[in-house]
């Protein structure tokens, strides 16, 4: 790793490769290839252009769109100037946005389409600083304060090469390249600041921990507000993989089928959903075809746990499991393009029976952990180094520890130069030493893999002072297929409860299975019945945990926390805070009389 800059990486994959597909795009039915030369003429054109618009050095633009191949051209194109870029989920209230412009000073933003521009322009009085709005898709009306991209385009005329090129070779590695706000699961986001050389040495630590080249593609599809789905890219560029972008998440089953991809990183949520809908399909076929997925799926995790040992298969259970491959695994990894070979999921912790289901199908998910503030990467699992239900081994030249409190501690140049207009924030989370407090409990063991047994400010201490870790005792129960999502409570009370969101897939197929009409799912989900199958799942779930830990009591919601619905962040982590208001007086209820 000797480069100065992202853009003096890009120049040299570019020059390297011009004529090899850099990214893809879905142009109606039709997935259209971009070239690295082609690539590298898109950015100095949309580099230009911001020069153009009176983008300094140090200056932030703004992105407030959902993942597409113009956030990637937008943000590399800024960090080539020297510019800074501020994303922003698309989820985002308009105050939110507004809170997130204003903090940055942005002076340019770059809106997804009329719907995001129709929100900025509800507070565009209150974004004093704000200079230019560009608009990516769709018009502009004729008193609106914004420019299409054409026009946005277009400005590139008015700019040089040699000043656009003087800007890019000035750029320096200790230079900022993004401010990433924290999607808040505790209050008002803070802005993490990257460096060109934060972003340059986790993208080397990825490629040199991971088994990506040059032949592999992958689908896009994280949030690119957020570093996790930024370094991916960056990771990619590195790699010179192709980068093919997903339409949207709704149509990710048919995105990943048709630009079969090799390996793709996603938060746990989307391999649990996967894992729901394999898992309802064979419980509603029933018969002889649920007969032959569970002899499969025995077969699988018999090679599984053979992998996992290092121990060689027998030649009896390789032809068994070639056959179980044939008849049941084809199909999922079909589903999956038929080219996948590894997975990386981060974000959130990965429930570890999800983890060797897959692998018992013959996938390989290597689960890693990074954060804002580390530029979204310490640890990860290895293909020939792997335990599941761990974060995996150490990146290159990275340094950690735990505090005497379990807290991990970590240091070297993927740790962020400090949050943006806040030196005491910064100080909190920076001691003197370099070491970056994480906030995550965690223990290590004798072979070095990290193991996160929750967050430090999620930690549950009951009244009778018992120390509880509620993202253990959430993963726990979440392996049952009738439960979608749980929030454990309990900091303060007695003992824990939680609140539970069904999958309503397989609870369905149960109701059918026992003769059952549904009706009003509102309604249905608080019949005696269902209490008693998911207190049946707790109670099971209970045998796993210390008695302190158990769940003595829960409430069925009838329907999933959501981003919509303000409970979740854009990256899918429960806000515990916003939960807990939001269900008081159910929660309450089961406190009564203690």
């Amino acid at each position: 790793m000797n480069e100065k800059s992202i853009f003096a990486l890009f120049q040299v994959v570019c020059d390297e490769n011009p004529d090899k597909v850099a990214y893809r795009h879905k142009d109606g039915d039709t997935w259209i290839p971009l070239t690295w030369k082609q690539s590298y003429d898109i950015n100095k054109r949309i580099a230009k252009s911001l020069i153009a618009l009176g983008v300094q050095k140090g200056d932030k633009v703004n992105i407030l769109s959902h993942t597409r191949l113009e956030w990637s051209q937008c943000d590399l194109a800024t960090v080539s100037i020297g510019a800074v870029t501020v994303g922003i989920y698309p989820t985002n209230l308009a105050d939110e946005c507004a809170y997130i412009i204003n903090h940055s000073e942005g002076v340019v933003l770059f809106v997804e389409n009329r719907e995001q521009l129709e929100k900025v322009l509800s507070v565009r009085n209150d974004l004093p600083k704000l200079r230019h709005i560009i608009i990516i898709d769709g018009s502009v009306g004729e008193n609106e304060p914004a420019m299409t991209w054409q026009q946005f385009w277009d400005k590139a005329d008015e700019t040089t090469e040699k000043v656009c090129m003087e800007r890019t070779e000035a750029v320096q590695p200790e230079d900022l390249a993004t401010i990433v706000y924290t999607s808040g699961t505790t209050g008002v986001p803070k802005g993490a600041m990257l460096t060109h050389n934060n972003i340059l040495f986790s993208s080397w630590n990825v490629c040199e921990c991971l088994p990506i080249n040059a032949e592999m593609e992958t689908v896009m599809f994280l949030p690119l507000a957020h570093i996790f789905a930024r370094l991916t890219v960056y990771s990619a560029m590195r790699a010179r993989l192709i980068v093919a972008f997903a339409q949207s998440v709704q149509t990710l089953v048919e995105d990943i089928k048709e630009v079969q991809p090799h390996f793709f990183a996603s938060a746990p949520r989307v391999y649990e959903k996967i894992y729901e809908k394999v898992t309802s399909d064979v419980q509603l076929a029933g018969g002889m075809k649920k007969k032959i997925f569970d002899w499969a799926l025995a077969t699988g995790y018999a090679v599984s746990k053979l992998l996992q040992n290092h121990q060689p298969i027998p030649g009896g259970l390789r032809i068994k499991n070639s056959i179980a491959h044939k008849l049941v695994f084809s199909k999922l990894h079909k589903a999956l393009g038929g080219r996948i070979q590894t997975c990386v999921s981060g974000a959130a912790p990965l429930n570890k029976d999800i983890a060797e289901f897959f692998h018992a199908f013959g996938i390989l998910i290597l689960e890693g952990i990074g954060m804002t503030e580390n530029t979204s990467f310490t640890n990860v699992n290895r293909v020939d180094r792997y335990k599941f239900g761990s974060v995996g081994l150490l990146g290159d030249k990275i340094e950690e520890k735990l505090a005497e409190d379990g807290e991990l501690l970590c240091r070297g140049p993927h740790v962020m130069a400090g949050y943006y207009k806040d030196p005491e924030g910064t100080a909190e989370a920076i001691d003197e030493d370099g070491w970056l407090h994480t906030g995550d409990i965690c223990t290590i063991d004798n072979d070095g893999f990290l193991y996160v047994t929750d967050r430090k400010k999620d930690l549950i201490i009951t009244s009778g002072g018992k120390n509880i870790a509620p993202q253990r005792i959430e993963r726990i129960i979440r392996s049952s297929h009738f439960v979608s999502q749980v929030l454990a409570i309990g900091d303060k009370r007695k003992f824990v409860s939680a609140l539970v969101s069904l999958n309503r897939p397989d609870v369905e197929i149960w109701a059918t299975q026992h003769g059952m009409g549904i009706g009003e799912w509102d309604e249905f989900v608080q019949t005696q019945a269902v209490q008693n199958l998911i207190q049946s799942e707790i109670d099971r779930c209970n045998r796993e945990l210390a008695s302190y830990e158990t769940v003595k009591k829960f409430r069925i919601i009838p329907h999933e926390f959501s981003i919509d619905s303000g409970e979740m962040t854009p990256t899918l982590k429960l806000k515990r805070n916003v939960i807990t208001a939001n269900y008081k007086s159910l929660i309450d209820s089961m406190y009564e009389g203690v």
